[in-house]
């Protein structure tokens, strides 16, 4: 008997992507980092998505830049899902 095919197109298939949280996001939920089941999506479904889940930090998000490895990205840019991510709240000081 064959094996059964998936019905779940490869695109579609769920990854765990670990996110790298600093200052005072970190602070705000307790840790420095947080993973997400992902499919893939963009920077700004992201944010969004990171909102949803740690409402804390829902107003830093807006304001804070998003690196995948060693370059900062647009809202449009695509994260995959073994993406090296991380959110980089606002600076001050000088």
């Amino acid at each position: 008997m064959p094996a059964p095919h998936s019905t779940t197109p490869p695109s579609a298939a769920t990854d765990t992507l670990r996110i790298s949280l600093f200052a005072g996001m970190a602070d705000a939920i307790g840790r420095r980092s947080v993973e997400l089941a992902w499919t893939g999506g963009t920077a700004a479904m992201l944010r969004s998505r990171l909102a949803a889940e740690f409402p804390p930090i829902a107003p830093l998000l807006a304001r804070s830049a998003v690196a995948i490895g060693d370059r900062y990205v647009t809202d449009d840019s695509h994260v995959l899902c073994d993406a090296d991510v991380a959110i980089i709240p606002p600076v001050s000081g000088g």
